[in-house]
């Protein structure tokens, strides 16, 4: 899980939306805090840009970096401290932001919320580093005593909320070291290096703290354990509420679990912090002293203001970790013997389960968080536990539920123990199949899920009916969902209601999802036009990318011959006229996919101006990727070139030819990237390589494809049966962006040029981590779809592999498949809301279905670049910085 998502699913029970979008926007004023309504005072400017509200004194101009200052504030104090630090910094001509309503301040401190983020209230810029400290020792007397969480990024300066940390004033960027932008400041000589912001204070390396700071440094330095009789040995587990620990009592030798609880920080949805939820998590534990199914309390203490639990270290593997570990659909044809002998096993362990939460509510106590994770099993004695009472409450209560996670999130008129009984009933299906995130789309999907499991596992779906009339209680209708491609009678016993069409019905499911995909169409927004993952929201190109936005979903649409959205047309034309300052130039992130897309949907005119503004960007410090850097924009500019005018084909294949050099060097001279696979790996520059071959006609370009592509192969591990896997830190990556799947894509592209007996054994043992019998997520990038698309097309697949494959993944997308308006629609990446974008939605699926199903419309619908341009036939060497570079290799 990631736990940022749960923010974006505040504002829009159906899809993902930046959370200050959960504000009614007639209604925002009237919810803020008081110095954040109405106009700004005269001779300054207010502006809001996503949760910060701005204010900024009229004709002062900043640095771009320096010593910035944030304040942290809890729900009963947040309004006084911003009026009286408001009332400062206009009287000072400070500029400042600050969060604007306390609904947005709790969820930018719940216990999910980004670590490093949290706490950050109010932020004041001094005007230049010489009056930094006298801004800030002001600020520290007029909220002394003051109370707020621990910003984990800064440093606390004296015993208020006011917090410090170097860092960006201006909106500057440049790439992390993960391929992404990230902000920047300036290193000494003037380069952008990223400015750092985890959730630990650092200071970059040629900065020196002022003397003032020094006290506080050394106030920080001098936090620790102290004289408690506990060491810590390794850290289990991090939320914004704090961490757990494994330990040892240092008097006896005793491992001990460590749970840390921070003051006014991980907020659950009745407001209480860390520190209340770790005592509710004391009284339960207390209260069920004396069953072996939960840990006992050994001690409680305070250090530093931070709370600590210590509880009994119970040995095992939590429950999501054995269910991941021993899953029988993880691997290709799994035999029966195997399928029967997991059924075994679920059932057992689900009774464990259920007797253990019948045994507290015995006693008294309702969990209110139970899921996998909070499941620890001992497989040698085969003993269960249940962890984490931390939203424990009585039974006589009968409270709402105040965290959870969005695989077992139960609906919000569940109270007391149906929480746990509706948890119960999930976890009955996900030992079977872990898709339960998507009841928090649509409940009706139970029925489906039960009937996919007992298709699969020696289970009787009549033994699963318990579980889905629990959890489809007090939906509408409550008869169970059909499954797909079937028609079920109207609620009003009228004339029958069709329900989507399946998602291999081609083409009924192609204009399906295309109708569903007009239908979340939403022209009137500036930020996005379609629905999609959280990334539309993390840069200024966000809504229009290829790989999140309108410009993908265009695509899709264009490639799969469905209907044209002009709404979206138009509103990706009105962007694309004057980007952003701070745009992204990548193709799946940024101006230059945007300017292909267009280029594509023959909006050739706007696309070309679009273009122009690409090339006036300098290009250095990207990185080489397919995604956000050179390969991308180098394969763009590449096939951009073949059809434009002839002036600016010369130029945009002199620019190609640029990018391709860039890639080559940062690929042979620069740091190791630490991704795989075709977004941003070395399999993109290989693509590039590849594609720039067919353009030129140099092989020497072959012979770098083929290196890069061993670059990523060297990255990858030989499984049990002779198969390839990429690795990526702990997991198995086989998907088309950054694992199996891509990589023999681009191997695939290099075969057609060239033989290579080596590399063709490594596309052939690529194939089988594509065709293992479940998957998560269906995406295109980073799921079932991804692997349909490529599977469809790869020659090195026969016939026989290819229909069983297509066939695989399109029942695997049915899994997926819920109702938008009607139509046939896909959630989004971690299945919590539904997706429309290229990467991670139902755009994506549609493109991937088009390319194995379409098989009257000529060559398979893909992704950009992965098949190679019908105008590529050696046109004659270009000569530019490609060729000077390689001959100086």
């Amino acid at each position: 899980m990631n736990p940022e998502y749960a923010a974006y699913c505040q504002a829009d029970r159906r899809f993902y939306d930046a959370p200050h979008r959960s504000l009614q926007d007639g209604a925002e004023d009237g919810s803020f805090y008081a110095p954040a309504r109405g106009a700004a005072p005269q001779g300054w400017t207010r502006s809001r840009r996503g949760d910060w509200l701005s204010f900024s004194p009229d004709g002062l101009r900043l640095p771009a970096q320096g010593w910035k200052i944030h304040i942290s504030a809890a729900a009963d104090n947040a309004a006084s401290v911003l009026e009286r630090v408001a009332e400062h910094c206009l009287a000072h001509r400070l500029p400042f932001k600050c969060v604007p309503s306390p609904g947005l301040l709790n969820l930018r401190n719940a216990k999910y919320a980004d670590r490093a983020g949290s706490g950050k209230f109010i932020t004041v810029y001094p005007h230049s580093e010489d009056t930094f400290p006298e801004v800030c020792t002001a600020l520290m007397k007029l909220l002394e005593g003051e109370h707020g969480p621990y910003i984990l990024s800064d440093l606390r300066c004296g015993n208020g909320p006011v917090h410090t940390r170097y860092g960006a004033f201006a909106a500057r960027f440049c790439t992390g070291p993960d391929g992404r932008p990230v902000p920047a400041v300036a290193d000494p000589q003037g380069r952008l290096v990223p400015d750092d912001r985890g959730p630990a204070f650092r200071i970059p390396a040629w900065v020196t703290p002022p003397d003032f700071l020094r006290p506080h440094l050394e106030a920080r330095a001098a936090v620790g354990l102290g004289d408690v009789p506990y060491t810590v040995e390794k850290a289990l587990h991090f939320s914004n509420g704090g961490g757990v620990y494994l330990g040892r009592d240092t008097r006896t030798g005793e491992q001990v679990v460590l749970k840390e609880a921070r003051p006014y920080a991980g907020l659950a949805a009745d407001g209480a912090d860390a520190v209340a939820r770790l005592e509710r998590e004391r009284t339960a534990l207390e209260q069920l002293a004396g069953l072996d199914c939960v840990p006992a309390v050994h001690d409680a203490f305070e250090v530093g203001g931070h709370h600590f639990l210590v509880l009994q270290y119970l040995p095992g593997t939590t429950l999501n970790t054995v269910f991941a570990r021993r899953f029988p659909l993880a691997r290709q044809n799994p035999s029966p013997e195997l399928l029967a002998e997991h059924a075994a096993w679920a059932e057992e362990l689900y009774g464990k389960v259920e007797r253990a939460v019948e045994a507290v509510h015995a006693r008294g106590v309702v969990i209110s968080d139970l899921h996998m994770s909070n499941v620890m099993v001992d497989e040698e004695s085969s003993r269960i536990a249940l962890l984490d009472f931390e939203a424990a409450s009585p039974v006589a209560d009968r409270r709402r539920q105040i965290v959870a996670n969005p695989a077992f999130v139960a609906p919000p008129d569940r109270r007391g123990t149906d929480i746990d009984r509706y948890a119960l009933a999930c976890l009955r299906l996900a030992l079977y199949l872990p898709l339960t995130t998507l009841f928090g789309i649509d409940r009706t999907k139970a029925a489906g899920l039960a009937r996919d499991i007992a298709s699969v596992f020696p289970v009787a779906e009549e033994s699963l009916r318990p579980a889905v009339e629990e959890i489809q209680r007090g939906t509408e209708p409550e008869a169970p969902a059909p499954a797909p491609g079937t028609r079920t009678p109207a609620p009003d016993g009228g004339d029958l209601v069709p329900p989507p069409p399946a998602p291999g019905d081609w083409p009924a499911a192609r204009d399906s999802m295309a109708r569903a995909i007009a239908a979340s169409c939403t022209p009137d927004r500036d930020d996005r036009c379609f629905p999609g993952d959280i990334a539309q929201f993390a840069t200024a190109t966000g809504g229009q990318s290829f790989a999140y936005g309108a410009a993908g979903v265009l695509y899709a649409l264009h490639e799969t011959g469905a209907p044209r959205c002009e709404p979206a047309e138009e509103w990706l034309l009105r962007q694309a006229k004057a980007p952003a300052s701070g745009s992204p130039l990548g193709f799946y992130d940024g101006l230059t996919g945007i300017a292909w897309a267009l280029n594509r949907i023959g909006r050739t005119a706007e696309a070309a101006d679009l273009t122009r503004i690409v090339l006036d960007q300098p290009l250095e410090g990207l990185t080489p990727g397919l995604h956000s850097g050179y390969a991308g924009i180098g394969l763009a500019l590449d096939d951009l070139a073949r059809t434009a005018p002839a002036a600016e084909g010369r130029a945009l294949a002199a620019a190609a030819g640029r990018c391709t050099a860039l890639a080559v060097r940062a690929l042979v001279d620069g740091p190791p990237s630490p991704r795989t696979g075709l977004m941003h790996g070395a399999s993109g520059v290989a693509l590039l390589l590849v594609r720039r071959y067919e353009t030129t006609g140099d092989t020497a370009l072959l012979d770098l494809a083929a290196a890069a592509l061993r670059i990523d192969l060297d990255r990858c591990r030989t499984g049990d049966e002779g198969e390839l896997l990429v690795v990526e830190g702990k997991r198995l990556m086989p998907y088309l962006g950054a694992g199996s799947a891509g990589i023999a894509a681009v191997i695939d592209a290099y075969l057609a040029h060239r033989p290579d007996p080596e590399l063709e054994a490594a596309g052939r043992a690529l194939l089988p981590a594509a065709l293992s019998a479940f998957y998560v997520q269906p995406g295109l990038l980073r799921g079932s779809a991804g692997l349909l698309l490529h599977l469809a097309a790869t020659p090195l697949c026969d016939e026989e592999t290819r229909d069983r494959a297509i066939r695989l993944h399109t029942r695997l997308l049915s899994s997926h498949a819920l109702a938008y308006e009607g139509e046939l629609a896909f959630p989004g990446e971690q299945l919590m809301r539904l997706s429309m974008d290229l990467s991670t939605g139902t755009a994506g699926c549609l493109l991937a279905l088009g390319s194995a199903l379409d098989t009257a419309s000529g060559p398979p619908t893909t992704l950009p670049f992965l098949a190679a341009a019908p105008q590529a036939a050696h046109s004659g060497r270009a000569s530019g910085p490609t060729d000077r570079l390689l001959q100086g290799s």
